[in-house]
């Protein structure tokens, strides 16, 4: 990350609340192609998420607490800040001395613009404040909620913009936050009603729609230069399993969550 770290352009992408198995189902099938194009092997690396709701987890992203692989470890981590005794800082880490990555990276002079998704994006209250806060730019608008069932789209049309408007020199990390697959999500399976409500039906119905149009996004970030891309989830969610609904809560489907990293590269 140390050669990656100034020479590319760098995306993060979470897929909020997306569930590890219904991922590796949608993959298997064949129902993600945009996605899986990418994918090395065409497959999600499992892993466990940091935190079991947005705000904990992003917390942790942040501070470059990435998912972890769901194996024994320790596993040496992309990003780092500075401390003693961590045991996940290897050679090939990137450090940085401020508190968090996003700052980080913008003392390393890059552009840092949130698109966020869910609630603790919205900059409608001061808790909606504090994970836009972190970058130099951020977006938020109601298209782009869970409420809207058009919001990747909304939100990728609001990346495009911020790319164009870039000087070319200027590296940039971009986070976008979607919020499609939180519930509700109901209204991306045809036919479905919000009296049928949500479900893990409707949960996959949604990751096609992200698929649909992320191809957009990755052809916006690498339209400049090479964009090292981070793609995953920040915590899975629970349709009645073992009783539960939801998450926010300790069960294995909100813990365990898909991960990808790779390179797009350049356009042009």
């Amino acid at each position: 990350m140390n050669e990656v770290v100034g020479r590319d352009d760098l995306l993060l992408l979470t897929l909020d609340t997306l569930r590890h198995d219904v991922a590796v189902e949608l993959a298997a099938a064949g129902r993600l192609p945009n996605l899986t194009a990418h994918l090395p092997g065409g497959t999600w690396e499992r892993r466990h998420a940091p935190g079991n709701f947005t705000y904990a987890s992003h917390q942790a992203m942040f501070a470059g607490f990435l998912p972890t692989p769901a194996a024994p470890g320790p596993h040496p981590r992309l990003f780092a800040a500075r401390f003693a005794g961590s045991e996940t800082t290897a050679d090939r880490t990137f450090v940085f001395d401020t508190p968090d990555l996003v700052s980080g990276l913008a003392a390393h002079g890059y552009r840092t613009v949130c698109i966020g998704g869910v609630g603790f994006f919205n900059k409608q209250g001061a808790l909606g404040g504090v994970l836009p806060g972190l970058f130099q730019e951020s977006h938020w608008e109601p298209e782009f909620g869970v409420a809207s069932p058009t919001s990747f789209e909304a939100q990728v049309a609001r990346a495009e913009k911020v790319v164009a408007e870039l000087p070319a020199e200027q590296r940039l990390f971009l986070f976008l936050n979607a919020s499609a697959l939180h519930q509700p999500n109901w209204f991306h399976l045809p036919g479905a009603t919000r009296e049928t409500g949500d479900s893990r039906v409707t949960h996959a119905a949604a990751l096609e729609y992200i698929d649909t149009h992320v191809g957009r996004l990755f052809s916006a970030m690498s339209s400049r230069r090479r964009c090292f891309a981070i793609v995953c989830s920040d915590h899975g969610t629970a349709y009645g399993d073992d009783g539960y609904t939801g998450h926010r809560l300790g069960h294995d489907c909100v813990w365990t969550v898909p991960y990808s990293h790779f390179f797009l590269e350049p356009t042009v």
